[in-house]
């Protein structure tokens, strides 16, 4: 498939707040569908609307409705996991101008080489600024490793980022499917390959209810949550928080109690915790860090 391949699937998709959504973002720029916008967007999103799965392991269903995720990650201050997070990001694209097409990618981040592949399960977007054929990967849902700014979907060659070096390599095999690498302390580690056929909003149903309910999803039994900032990227994998600088070197990796835990939720992840909260928590304590 050829970088002309990638169009919208819908002529739109549901609207968003753009005022509530700009507000909750600290944006206040332009609204023209330009690649600075778009930059500008994409670097803020992931700093004031965090990944996270807390909803799952407190037996909440994760609804794709707009409303429902405009609700959780507007108004109540929460964040979400990749199909809330790139669908309410394509929304507010695809209302200011510019061409989104939901795709999926098959997650490689800290999959052993030798691991048998997974399903593809992560939402990311292909974005056109009107005018121009160029594709870039969108994606604001992808934990402690995710994107702060659109990359050329099409360009074999290392792209600067806020937050460190990636770079996109084709996977001839699987019929022009691309690699996405970022560059953590000079070694390219692979976080995702990214098929190339679009996804309609409902091809998302069917994976949403998967990850959120069955067995195998790691969001079923283990916390996941992470906050970009300008100058540091921290992530959780149950208790064991890790703080990398903005290139991506390791600054700090420790495990936490439940009650460093619930401040690092609230104080650096940014969430709003919730009193109910507080018996996952000492739950996801007592799991440990995964393997």
């Amino acid at each position: 498939m050829s970088k002309l391949d990638i169009a919208p699937t819908e002529a739109a998709s549901p609207s968003v707040d753009l005022d509530a959504y700009f507000a909750r973002i600290g944006y206040d720029g332009p609204r023209e569908p330009t690649l600075e916008v778009l930059r500008a967007l994409h670097q803020k999103h992931p700093d004031a609307i965090v990944f996270e799965n807390v909803d799952v392991l407190l037996g909440r269903a994760i609804s794709l409705d707009p409303a429902d995720i405009d609700a959780k990650l507007i108004a109540a201050g929460r964040g979400g996991y990749c199909y809330e997070q790139n669908g309410l990001f394509k929304r507010v694209l695809t209302a200011l101008g510019f061409e989104v097409t939901g795709l999926m990618a098959r997650v490689l981040w800290m999959v052993p080489d030798d691991a048998p592949p997974r399903p593809r399960s992560h939402m990311v977007l292909g974005v056109r600024v009107p005018g121009d054929d160029t594709v870039w990967l969108a994606d604001v849902g992808f934990g402690g490793c995710v994107l702060t700014a659109p990359l050329r979907l099409f360009s074999d060659e290392a792209q600067a980022t806020p937050n460190g070096d990636f770079r996109i390599l084709p996977v001839a095999e699987l019929g022009g499917e691309r690699r996405v690498q970022a560059n953590l302390s000079g070694k390219w580690a692979a976080t995702y390959q990214v098929a190339l056929g679009a996804w309609a909003d409902q091809d998302y149903e069917q994976v949403n209810f998967y990850t959120y309910t069955h067995p195998s999803s790691h969001f079923t039994w283990s916390l996941t949550a992470g906050r970009t900032t300008p100058t540091a990227r921290y992530a959780l994998k149950n208790n064991r928080l890790t703080w990398r600088d903005a290139d991506g070197a390791l600054v700090e990796q420790r495990d936490l109690s439940a009650d460093e835990l619930e401040a690092t939720l609230r104080d650096v992840i940014g969430l709003p915790v919730e009193p109910e909260w507080r018996p996952v928590i000492e739950k996801i304590v007592a799991w440990g860090t995964p393997a």
